[in-house]
C-alpha cells in the first residue's frame, strides 16, 4: 500500500512538472527577445526581452476601457512619423488598425524618415478620445492636404501609447 501511494505521488509530481514545462514553453513562444545591436535607441534604454507581437498588443487594446492602462513592450512596423519633428508615430497593429504613439514628456523624437522601419516601443498603452482640433493638428503635421484636414468632423477613439523608450531597427 505504501508503494502504491509513493507511485501515485510520483505520478502526480511528474504530471505537474510536465504541465509547468508546457506552460513555460508556451509563454516563451509568445514573448520575444531581440538583439539591441540591431537597433538604434531613442529615449530611455530598456531591455529587449518579454516583447509581445503587434497581434498580442491589439488583443490587449481590445480588452481596455477608457481610463485603463498597461505597461508593455511590443514590436511592430512604423506606419508613419510626424514630418515636422518626429514627435509622434503611428504603429501597425494589423488588420488596418494602428496605435498612436507620443513620447513621454516630449522628451525625445524619432527620425522623420523612419516610416516602414521595425520598431520596439516600451511604455504605457491606453485608450484615448482625440478631439477634432487635435486630429486636424496631427493631419497637418503629417503633411495632409487642406481638403483632407477639412474632412475631419468628429472626435476619434484611438489606441494610444506613451513611450518612454524606442528601439528602431538599423
Amino acid at each position: 500500500m505504501k508503494k502504491f501511494r509513493l507511485l501515485l505521488l510520483v505520478a502526480f509530481v511528474s504530471i505537474g512538472l510536465n504541465v509547468n514545462a508546457q506552460q513555460a514553453a508556451k509563454k516563451a513562444k509568445t514573448q520575444t527577445t531581440l538583439n539591441s545591436n540591431d537597433f538604434v535607441s531613442f529615449g530611455d534604454k530598456f531591455e529587449l526581452n518579454k516583447i509581445i507581437t503587434k497581434e498580442q498588443m491589439f488583443k490587449k487594446y481590445k480588452s481596455l476601457k477608457k481610463g485603463d492602462s498597461i505597461a508593455v513592450k511590443f514590436v511592430t512596423k512604423i506606419n508613419s512619423v510626424c514630418k515636422k519633428k518626429g514627435c509622434w508615430m503611428k504603429l501597425d497593429l494589423g488588420n488596418g488598425e494602428s496605435a498612436f504613439v507620443k513620447f513621454k514628456d516630449y522628451g525625445f523624437f524619432v527620425p522623420l524618415n523612419a516610416d516602414g522601419s521595425e520598431v520596439v516601443v516600451n511604455g504605457v498603452a491606453f485608450i484615448d478620445v482625440v478631439s477634432v482640433d487635435e486630429l486636424k493638428h496631427y493631419a497637418k503635421d503629417a503633411g495632409k492636404s487642406q481638403a483632407e484636414i477639412n474632412k475631419i468632423k468628429k472626435p476619434e477613439i484611438t489606441y494610444s501609447f506613451t513611450a518612454t523608450g524606442v528601439f528602431i531597427k538599423k
